[in-house]
């Protein structure tokens, strides 16, 4: 434990969960340009909670460089956390959807009407990807599964950091 907290005082968890959230977006990126895995409604919800992460990282540590105050590093690691959070929450909906537990949200599913300012066929309708259907299972989750536990465990690590930040330089 004593390797590993170093990497969580001050601005190097913001910069690493700033790092995290890049490949997680990659990944998803990757599976939908090389793997031709059309992303669903809820599946790009899940990469906006990324996306909001790196601009609220972003900015925070911007000001922190210029207003370096422990309780706002203190501060910027909860809120890190707290849009994990966010990002478990809409993953284990997305899985609930996935598993039938939930109802799919409007839109969710099938073929959209055309837009009428597209060039092109305009008798053609929309695919959209449908919430309800997983394109494969790992050890019993799927890609939204899985998002919702590298969230989880990039949540507590950010609540961890928070406290470990908060008790170090309170103690000196």
């Amino acid at each position: 434990m004593s390797s590993i907290t170093p990497l969580l005082l001050g601005w190097r968890w913001p910069v690493m969960a700033l790092v995290a959230s890049a490949l997680m977006l990659a990944a998803a990126h990757a599976f939908e340009t090389f793997g031709g895995l059309d992303p669903c409604p809820l599946c790009l919800r899940q990469r906006e909670v990324y996306w909001a992460l790196i601009a609220m990282t972003l900015t925070g540590l911007t000001i922190w460089r210029f207003v370096p105050k422990r309780r706002f590093i203190v501060a910027l690691n909860v809120m890190i956390g707290l849009v994990f959070v966010v990002g478990v929450v809409v993953a284990a909906y997305h899985s609930g959807v996935e598993w039938k537990i939930f109802p799919p949200p409007a839109g969710c599913a099938g073929t959209l009407p055309v837009d009428p300012f597209e060039i092109g066929n305009l008798d053609a309708p929309i695919h959209i990807a449908s919430c309800t259907d997983a394109p494969f299972y790992i050890l019993g989750l799927s890609m939204a599964g899985w998002n919702g536990v590298i969230a989880a465990v990039l949540a507590a690590i950010s609540f961890a950091a928070a406290a470990l930040t908060f008790r170090s330089y309170r103690i000196r």
